[in-house]
This record gives structure tokens, C-alpha cells and sequence, in this order.
């Protein structure tokens, strides 16, 4: 009965457009905040179990945040706009080696301002690979994004220029700092991190309820219709290309600068793409809720498969453990596909509507 929206009127517009317009959920919303960005660095500072120890931050809350961020720009995409895009793994990779070369080449620019570039640069890039999504469709349009992942997995590898000339093909990005404040902390970066995916989070969530949004998501339900409404297909189809490609070129710049600190050209390799995709599908297409729900699903289970079987008794090596992740990705991709295209976020959706009613179902 805590759930219950009895007494909660909505006398104007905009109390009936909020994005949050039931009061337990806008409550919820806030305590999640205020522990994030307050109670998980004061545990963290204080010793905390289990935020007291570095592991937390740097194997899986920073890489959670990042990957989310990605899902959520492939999401614009393939969830708001029906646009398949094989090629978000070039995209990061464009996003992190445009933000290294400014940070290296102008070496005055702020942190942040580094990492934007580096999703503009993705979002120029992915308007110009989004081109062909104005003739062709479906598979083919996918082989076209798939085009992009190899094309710049090659560049990336072979022309040195982007590397700093580096003879290993690896580069070092600069250490972080804003407004002159090293951040070499794991707490740190963690609190850098959350703050671009709590800003994009809401940024997306607006933009989706906007004119342009429902123009996306009228193209993706039936993109001839759209057209006779009076929707320009080119320039809802290029848009969402742009957004997405800049969202997950800036999740790229955080993945080189905030997690890994170095890396080499196949960290965004074909295999990231697909690792997205899979978010994206699991946790639910056209949610940015999803977003975080397939990314946690699948960055923890790879942890839960190295340490459940070994509490059990049952050690398994890290090839079978690698096996068994593939193996069960596929089975609920195809489960989720069959059974609840919409995902996690569908099954969180249906829960809520359960306990809104509950215990007076009628």
C-alpha cells in the first residue's frame, strides 16, 4: 500500500508531463542519488564494507557506469529510432582516441571539455557512417554500422599518428583533473564518472519526451507513416546517429581516461560492440532504465561465475567460465526475445503495476 497513488492530483500540465509523476518514485530517485554521490564515497573514505577497498570502484561500479552510459547511446539508436548499429565499439574508440590526441596536442584544454570533443568527433563520424540509414534498412544497414567497427579497428592499428606514434600501438592518457584538482583516487573518479551519466541519463530522458524523441520513435514504428505525417526521415534517422554516436563517444573518452588509463586499439573491438548490443536487448530497447539493468546483468555475471562456484565447491577454469557466459548470453537474448522483447525494464514495469494495486488487485 506504500506504492499506492491515491490522493496525488495533477491539476496542471505540468504535474501531468513529469517524468517522475508518482511521489514514491520521485522519493526513490533522490535516496538513490544521495547514496550514490554521498553515502558510497563517505563508506568509502570510512572503511566501509564494501567500499572500503578499490576493488568496488575500479571492477565494477566505474565500469558499470561507463558501460551504461554506452548502452544508453546505443539505445537512442536502435531502441528510440529501430536503427541496428553494429559499430558502437569504433564509436568509443573514436570517442577515447580523439579525446587522448587533445589532450596530448593541446595539452591547456580542461578534462572535460577533452572528453566532449571526444564525442563530438563521434558524432560527426557516426552522421557520416549514418548516411547509408537513409537508403537501406534492416541487415543491411547493420553490415554498414559492422563496416565502420572494422574500418576503424584497422585505422586505429595501422596509422600511428593516432597512438602519438607510440611503437607498441598502446597510449597513456593524461591523469584526470578539474579545476586543477588531481583526481587520482578510486572514490574520485567514481564521483567524475557518475556525475556525466547522472547529467546524460536526465539529458536523454528529456530528449526522448521531446518533439525530436517521438520523431524517433515514430520512424522506428513505421518510418513510411511518419513521412506522410510530415516527419523527415533523413533528418530524424541522421540525428539519432549524432546523438547516440556522441553519448558513446564520450563513454569511450571516460572508458580510456577514467577506468582503463591505457589501452591498445583492440580494447574496442568488435567483441565491445556486440557486449552492448546485449545490454541493450537484456535490459530492454527503449529504456534508459534497461540501460543500467543489462549493464549490471551482464558485468556482474562474469563475477558471479568466478566466485559462486568456487564458495560451492565447484571451481570452474577461466576458459569454461568465458564458455558459460557466452553460452548464457545467447539463451536469454533469445528467451528475452521470444518471450519479453522489452526486457529487464519490462519485468521491473510489470512489478510496479503489481504494486500499485497490491493488495486490492481489483
Amino acid at each position: 500500500m506504500i506504492y499506492h497513488e491515491a490522493g496525488q492530483y495533477k491539476t496542471s500540465y505540468r504535474d501531468d508531463m513529469a517524468i517522475l509523476p508518482i511521489v514514491q518514485d520521485r522519493w526513490c530517485l533522490a535516496a538513490l542519488l544521495v547514496f550514490a554521490f554521498g553515502a558510497v564515497p563517505a563508506m568509502s573514505y570510512a572503511g566501509i564494507a564494501p567500499f572500503g577497498s578499490d576493488y568496488i570502484f575500479n571492477a565494477v561500479l566505474i565500469p558499470f557506469l561507463i558501460m551504461a552510459l554506452a548502452a544508453l547511446g546505443l539505445n537512442v539508436l536502435v531502441g528510440y529510432c529501430g536503427q541496428i548499429s553494429l559499430g558502437s565499439g569504433a564509436f568509443m574508440a573514436i570517442g577515447a582516441y580523439a579525446a587522448f590526441n587533445l589532450a596530448v596536442r593541446l595539452p591547456g584544454l580542461p578534462i572535460v571539455v577533452v572528453l566532449l570533443l571526444g564525442g563530438a568527433a563521434a558524432a560527426v563520424l557516426g552522421v557520416i557512417f549514418g548516411l547509408p540509414s537513409l537508403r537501406i534498412k534492416g541487415l543491411y544497414l547493420a553490415v554498414a554500422t559492422l563496416a565502420a567497427q572494422f574500418f576503424f579497428d584497422w585505422l586505429f592499428l595501422r596509422a600511428s599518428w593516432f597512438t602519438n606514434h607510440s611503437s607498441s600501438g598502446s597510449v597513456t592518457a593524461p591523469p584526470l583533473s578539474v579545476f586543477g584538482q588531481p583526481i587520482t583516487s578510486s572514490p574520485g573518479r567514481y564521483l567524475f564518472v557518475l556525475t556525466f551519466v547522472t547529467l546524460f541519463a536526465f539529458g536523454v530522458k528529456n530528449l526522448v519526451r521531446a518533439g525530436i524523441g517521438r520523431q524517433w520513435m515514430a520512424i522506428r514504428d513505421m518510418d513510411i507513416a511518419a513521412e506522410i505525417i510530415g516527419i523527415r526521415p533523413d533528418y530524424a534517422k541522421l540525428s539519432a546517429f549524432a546523438v547516440s554516436s556522441f553519448i558513446i563517444g564520450v563513454a569511450g573518452a571516460l572508458w580510456g581516461f577514467a577506468y582503463l588509463s591505457s589501452w591498445e586499439p583492440l580494447t574496442f573491438s568488435i567483441d565491445r560492440s556486440f557486449q552492448l548490443l546485449f545490454m541493450v536487448i537484456i535490459g530492454g530497447l527503449g529504456s534508459i532504465l534497461g540501460c543500467f539493468l543489462g549493464a549490471g546483468f551482464i558485468l556482474l555475471l562474469p563475477l558471479v561465475l568466478s566466485r559462486v562456484p568456487a564458495m560451492i565447491g565447484l571451481p570452474l577454469s577461466t576458459s569454461t567460465i568465458a564458455h558459460l557466459e557466452g553460452g548464457i548470453f545467447g539463451v536469454l537474448i533469445i528467451v528475452f526475445l521470444v518471450t519479453e522483447p522489452h526486457g529487464l525494464a519490462r519485468l521491473w514495469a510489470v512489478a510496479k503495476e503489481k504494486l500499485r494495486l497490491w493488495p486490492f488487485p481489483y
